[in-house]
């Protein structure tokens, strides 16, 4: 595993990981991936590993970030069945309810499209786990966002939490504090599998 990195800010580490991240140009849009839940190439790759993992395939209904990034991960989750629950970006507390299945359309994975697609909640009824997105994340399941907006104020709903990585935005531990827990990563080469917040043990990458 990975040494741990020397303590340092959130900012810090997360203006790190923005730079490697467009050094490397391993981001779509939005350019430059400062200030945001980096786009990284390889999304889609990462999406489907999680989506197939045995702990996330038996879910129904995920709530699921606005971010870019998880946009490939929102059109496969409506295309396979799921229904999702998408933060309302523009009014604070509230969620979009889309609805999948068989033949039905997936425009309401776009965020500019959720209002006509989707159904206005205040709860997140019978979401069994969320995915969020991450700045940076550790093996060990700390994740790190983007250090304002909703995943950074928390979801307080005692679900499981998933997030999407490139292999540029892991390290063994995170030399800051996490903004929450992820039990599962999904990357474009499998899916890391954490040990529980209360516990430090190794990771598996299923």
């Amino acid at each position: 595993m990975t040494s741990p990195l020397l303590p340092t800010t959130a900012g810090a580490h997360r203006t790190n990981v923005w730079d490697a991240l467009e050094r490397a140009r391993l981001c779509a849009y939005p350019l430059p991936p400062h200030g945001h839940h980096p786009n990284f190439t390889g999304a889609r790759e990462a999406a489907k590993h999680l989506l197939k993992h045995p702990q996330v395939a038996p879910l129904h209904t995920l709530i699921v970030g606005a971010d870019r990034v998880l946009l490939p991960l929102r059109k496969l989750a409506l295309e396979s069945g799921l229904t999702l629950y998408v933060p309302n970006v523009k009014k604070d507390g509230w969620y979009w309810r889309l609805s999948g299945g068989a033949g039905s359309a997936t425009a309401g994975a776009n965020l500019s499209q959720m209002a006509a697609n989707g159904e206005p909640k205040l709860k997140p009824e019978g979401a069994q786990a969320a995915v969020l997105a991450c700045v940076a994340a550790d093996r060990k399941g700390g994740r790190l966002g983007k250090g304002f907006g909703w995943s950074a104020r928390g979801l307080h709903l005692d679900l499981p939490e998933f997030t999407l990585a490139h292999g540029l935005m892991l390290c063994g531990q995170l030399p800051c504090p996490a903004d929450s827990h992820a039990a599962l990563i999904g990357t474009p080469k499998g899916v890391i599998q954490t040990a529980p917040s209360s516990a430090q043990g190794e990771d598996r990458l299923d």
